[in-house]
């Protein structure tokens, strides 16, 4: 959203009678608060502070348990992008948010003009590659690499983390974002319309739109994220002055949090299915993302990897003229999570890794996943399991990305059998193996069984 509209919608925000949230009536019997919490039900990575956590109960339970005498009541509401949560935040209506890394320094700056400053409380899902973000074309389309999006119209919705993948992708490509191609500020469903009605080249989006729509065969990938080896995220943010006034209920948010985190990590195949069923979203597509093995990691910690790359996002932003100077050392405030979590937990998170990428099949009526020594295994697997598999899961040979077997680039090398999630990274493997080649999926499965 460019920063003239992003205003607009942020002073129209500003006009609506502030029946402030966090904020209560008293009766006879003590006194009934609303927590409304903004997020973003199909942008999947921030189902731990959003969907699942919502599905699960957990944060009305933890608000039941603080037993201070007050009735809650958590108002959800959901959004398309982290703009109007953004909006609805600085002007009092909103108390606690999600949304990805570039939508939450929009998020700082406006909150410190207007007046009503935010604060960076905890990580939802992260890449610590930046293959939350993916740039697809249509199914049929000759591009190949960026280099073949000059001139082109690529759909995107500015000021996204998508749109921030896009730009760091055309820069290193030698292409002016600016000038090199025709950029279109489209909200992600209309931007995966324009692509499947050819009104646009190429899109630039987060989760899950392309891996959406790559398994529904309206998509190939272009560009992987995590060609850029860039961190990114999706985190939590509240306002200040209600994180202030009821620090407690922040922190159950938190903890809140944190149980919905651990029952994705011990139940990854279930929590795909609430995330799924809440959504629309197909089960298998949900799963590439926040299964064991997915793209995302999850875990509430803020880590100094993820911070610094925060502020490198700052740059990008300003160049496009959404943001001026961000303190993003001011905006991060972990005191509220450390205390949710206990001083040991939270340092346990700080050090801890995401899970390695594996090949992963999930198996039709199965309630667990098998996971494989090798892409090779897998198809070896699921040649002689045709009927049987629901989806099956092979990480990138060069940026370790998940992405479907039957969309992925395959490539044959002597008796390897390795997969791509793009053209563009298995043309450069080809470059440095004599002799390797592609291979369509039917012939990896037909090599491999």
């Amino acid at each position: 959203m460019k920063l003239k509209a992003f205003a607009a919608l942020a002073t129209a925000a500003l006009v609506l009678p502030l029946t402030a949230c966090g904020s209560g009536t008293t009766t006879g019997s003590g006194s009934t608060v609303t927590i409304t919490v903004g997020y973003q039900s199909k942008t999947i990575n921030t189902v731990t502070a959003g969907t699942l956590l919502r599905s699960l109960g957990s944060f009305e339970r933890e608000l039941k348990a603080l037993g201070d005498g007050t009735t809650y009541k958590v108002n959800w509401q959901d959004y398309a992008t982290g703009a109007p949560i953004t909006a609805q935040m600085t002007a009092g209506k909103i108390d606690i948010g999600s949304m990805g890394d570039f939508p939450l320094l929009i998020n700082a700056a406006r909150g410190k003009q207007l007046g009503r400053p935010t604060r960076l409380v905890s990580v939802t899902g992260y890449n610590l590659r930046g293959g939350l973000n993916t740039i697809v074309t249509a199914p049929d389309s000759k591009l190949a690499a960026l280099d073949d999006l000059r001139g082109k119209k690529v759909s995107t919705s500015i000021g996204s983390a998508a749109d921030g993948t896009l730009v760091r992708a055309l820069q290193r490509a030698g292409i002016d974002p600016d000038k090199g191609i025709q950029k279109l500020n489209q909200q992600p469903a209309v931007g995966a319309s324009a692509l499947s009605a050819g009104s646009t080249d190429a899109l630039s989006q987060f989760v899950a739109w392309p891996g959406l729509l790559a398994f529904q065969g309206k998509a190939k990938a272009l560009y992987d994220g995590a060609a850029l080896d860039l961190p990114t995220f999706h985190g939590v943010t509240a306002r200040e002055d209600f994180a202030t006034k009821r620090p407690a209920v922040l922190e159950a948010f938190l903890r809140a949090q944190s149980e919905a985190t651990t029952y994705l990590h011990d139940h990854p195949l279930a929590a795909a299915q609430e995330v799924a069923k809440a959504t629309d979203l197909p089960a298998e597509v949900v799963y590439l993302y926040n299964g064991a093995h997915g793209i995302a990691a999850f875990d509430p910690a803020l880590k100094p990897r993820l911070i610094s790359a925060l502020k490198k996002d700052v740059s990008v932003l300003k160049s496009a003229k959404l943001v001026g100077d961000v303190d993003v050392d001011a905006f991060v405030d972990d005191q509220y999570v450390k205390r949710a979590l206990g001083p040991t937990a939270y340092a346990d998170q700080l050090a801890a890794s995401p899970p390695p990428a594996a090949s992963e099949v999930w198996p039709k009526g199965a309630s667990s996943t098998r996971t494989f020594a090798s892409p090779s295994a897998l198809l070896h697997y699921v040649s002689s399991h045709r009927d049987t598999v629901r989806a099956a899961y092979v990480p990138d040979a060069t940026t370790g990305t998940p992405w479907f077997a039957d969309r992925a680039v395959w490539v044959a090398d002597g008796n390897d059998l390795r997969p791509f999630v793009t053209a563009a990274t298995a043309q450069a493997y080809l470059a440095g193996h004599l002799g390797a080649h592609t291979i369509s999926y039917a012939s990896a499965l037909e090599r491999a069984s």
